[in-house]
């Protein structure tokens, strides 16, 4: 399923490679939520490559309708995690896939074709960029630490974001709003963010990313510090040093904000 997972992420990020040059045809599926003909592309190839090897297993994809959760495997898809950017020529996006076992990811693969970066694990193996084992930033205070966010789509959840940053921002040593939940999650993996939150996640957003930030050594919770499942739009995840640091100043938020 791992070598599925990395193939079929490789093949949808060269198309949406071989397509970033070339004219958009965007459409609005939501307010502020896009979709452009490669989404759907990108999403096909992957498909195709998972029913033609695993044709019992559910499938989870943003873009297709009618998927679910099942009690077995399910593979969770994102074809193109960050449209908006990919739409305006931003070159920050990936392609997302997980596999849950139960429900809980097992395997998690995030690709990022513009800079070849192939993020990759499996429960209980650990986690690797390009074949190289990652590791999750050893800064232990927040003063010091890089801290990634997204921003929700709707007017009153973007407020939210704010009272958030106004509470994390002058604690942290700077922010990011990266525009791929994914990249973002799988930074915190990788050691170059110290902390990632963001309020409005979906499954598919969320999936591979948790799992490569646990094998890597990290952390992710809700924000009150209790356990993160896929199907929650709110987490948190940072190396495991800072992470209560963060959690305190995201409640001190939510209190603000009450």
């Amino acid at each position: 399923m791992l070598e599925t997972a990395v193939e079929a992420a490789r093949r949808a990020g060269q198309l949406i490679a071989e397509q970033y040059p070339t004219a958009r045809d965007v459409s609005h599926k939501g307010y502020r939520d896009l979709v452009t003909e490669t989404d759907i592309a990108a999403e096909e190839t992957i498909l195709e490559l998972i029913h033609q090897r695993f044709p019992d297993h559910a499938v989870l994809s943003e873009e297709a309708a009618g998927g679910e959760i099942g009690a077995g495997y399910t593979w969770v898809i994102d074809p193109l995690d960050g449209t908006s950017n990919y739409a305006h020529r931003l070159p920050i996006f990936s392609v997302s896939i997980a596999v849950l076992e139960q429900g809980d990811p097992i395997i998690g693969v995030v690709y990022d074709p513009m800079r070849e970066h192939l993020f990759a694990g499996q429960r209980g193996s650990g986690a690797t960029l390009n074949d190289e084992p990652l590791q999750v930033s050893t800064i232990v205070e927040l003063e010091h630490s890089l801290v990634g966010f997204d921003w929700a789509r709707g007017v009153e959840a973007r407020n939210q974001v704010l009272s958030k940053l106004e509470r994390v921002a002058p604690l942290c040593h700077t922010v990011r709003s990266m525009g791929s939940a994914a990249l973002g999650l799988t930074y915190v993996a990788a050691g170059w963010l110290e902390g990632y939150f963001h309020l409005a996640l979906h499954p598919w957003d969320a999936a591979a990313a948790v799992l490569l930030v646990a094998e890597a050594g990290g952390r992710y919770t809700t924000y009150d510090g209790s356990a993160y499942d896929i199907s929650l739009p709110r987490c948190a995840a940072t190396n495991g040093l800072i992470h209560e640091d963060l959690l305190d100043a995201l409640q001190d938020a939510l209190q603000g904000s009450d």
